[in-house]
């Protein structure tokens, strides 16, 4: 008998394959991440066994006891984990340890401290760059609302770029973004058409790296997102239901 999380990992993984044939994508191209933030790690193993490998979590300190305990439970099988969340200078060095891919570095001076890190730990950390491109205020990452007319804001985002990717123990794969909450996911469309574009002029400055990923999408608006170019999308409710408090 599959279980909820099965069943909702189908529909999730079948809207994806609409939304990007929609798009005149393929479906594979786009990732699912299943975030399991205040879920057990009883519930990561239910989706692994239903075929989800890629997981995603907001607090490294959660992730860090997490994560071991399902490569315990999978007999040492290890999912591929996302830092998704704000991260702390004091904590990034839970997150080297423990993530695969990290989706929000949002300021010079915590790429600079992952950077250090990685490089102690003799590894290379994929980084995505987190850019506010919405302008609100309670969201994270480099201020970006107004930077395909303001030349002041691409120049000191470009700025930004160079310094994090000229960083040893680091790779930049890409851009990340939150979209506002709206009860028509159609109202925040412009805002993945707007990292999509900026990913754009981002390959134009900066060439040499292949800019894969973009990450951006979440339960209520992810459609939308693989319309306009995501690659990994972050979903937790529509797939684990509620967060367990």
């Amino acid at each position: 008998m599959k279980t909820d999380i099965c069943r909702n990992l189908e529909v999730v993984r079948a809207r994806i394959a609409e939304a990007a044939e929609r798009a005149g994508r393929d479906p594979a191209a786009v990732r699912l991440v299943a975030v399991s933030k205040t879920h057990p790690a009883a519930r990561v193993v239910e989706a692994w066994h239903c075929g989800q490998r890629e997981f995603g979590e907001n607090h490294p300190e959660e992730g860090a006891a997490k994560i071991p305990q399902v490569a315990a439970m999978l007999d040492g099988e290890a999912p591929r984990w996302h830092m998704i969340g704000r991260i702390q200078r004091r904590k990034a060095r839970l997150v080297v340890a423990h993530f695969d891919l990290v989706h929000a570095v949002d300021r010079l001076v915590l790429a600079q401290r992952l950077s250090r890190l990685a490089a102690e730990a003799g590894r290379t950390l994929p980084v995505l760059l987190e850019c506010n491109v919405s302008g609100e205020t309670t969201k994270a990452g480099f201020p970006l609302r107004d930077w395909e007319e303001e030349e002041a804001t691409r120049r000191a985002f470009f700025a930004a770029v160079e310094a994090i990717i000229a960083l040893p123990g680091l790779r930049v794969e890409g851009l990340m973004t939150m979209a506002p909450i709206a009860d028509d996911a159609e109202e925040v469309r412009w805002v993945f058409a707007s990292l999509r574009r900026l990913r754009e002029a981002l390959r134009e400055r900066f060439p040499a790296l292949d800019w894969p990923h973009l990450s951006m999408g979440m339960s209520d608006d992810f459609p939308v997102a693989v319309e306009e170019g995501a690659t990994l999308v972050r979903i937790g409710r529509a797939i684990f239901g509620p967060r367990e408090l």
